[in-house]
């Protein structure tokens, strides 16, 4: 794919996931791991932050994304380093997989403590926009278990698909 397909928003209209750009999903997909595998389920500092992705990939937020729309979508895409962007979403797979082999069976089944909640908003990694402030009592809802499944395996599926479905528009 070239830059332009990256930053490419066809469906910028539509209802769904596909009216994202494949750049943005990219960012959005791991920004969601990284804050959830550090931040609540190892209790350590993100990728992110370690790593000062923020300056390397040129993005203008820390958040997740789920705050823009459209042309924003569009706006913030174009500003990403996406050498950068990759090199961040390896390494957060890679410290996913870590933090994942250390778990024990009984783990999975712990939810993160409420009184973490105010850690997390500390951080500003979500927005407090209604497009995103839902995702706290979402993740605060489930067990490690259920992170896991949701933010690490359906989550992908869901903006992967998207992603081959903007593909699939520009290159038919």
């Amino acid at each position: 794919l070239s830059r332009e397909d990256f930053d490419a928003i066809p469906f910028i209209n539509a209802d769904g996931y596909h009216n994202k750009t494949i750049a943005y999903s990219i960012w959005h997909i791991f920004r969601i791991e990284d804050i959830v595998a550090h931040t609540l389920i190892s209790k350590d500092e993100q990728v992110f932050f370690s790593g000062h992705y923020q300056e390397r990939i040129h993005s203008p937020i820390i958040a997740t994304g789920n705050e823009l729309v459209k042309e924003q979508i569009a706006d913030f895409s174009k500003q990403l380093n996406l050498k950068e962007l990759y090199s961040y979403i390896f390494e957060v797979k890679d410290s996913t997989e870590k933090i994942i082999d250390r778990l024990s069976y009984d783990e999975l089944k712990k939810k993160i403590l409420e009184e973490r909640k105010e850690d997390l908003k500390s951080l500003n990694v979500v927005s407090d926009d209604k497009n995103a402030s839902w995702l706290i009592d979402y993740w605060f809802g489930k067990n490690i278990r259920g992170l896991i499944q949701m933010p690490f395996s359906r989550h992908w599926i869901m903006h992967i698909e998207a992603s081959l479905r903007i593909k699939n528009k520009i290159h038919p």
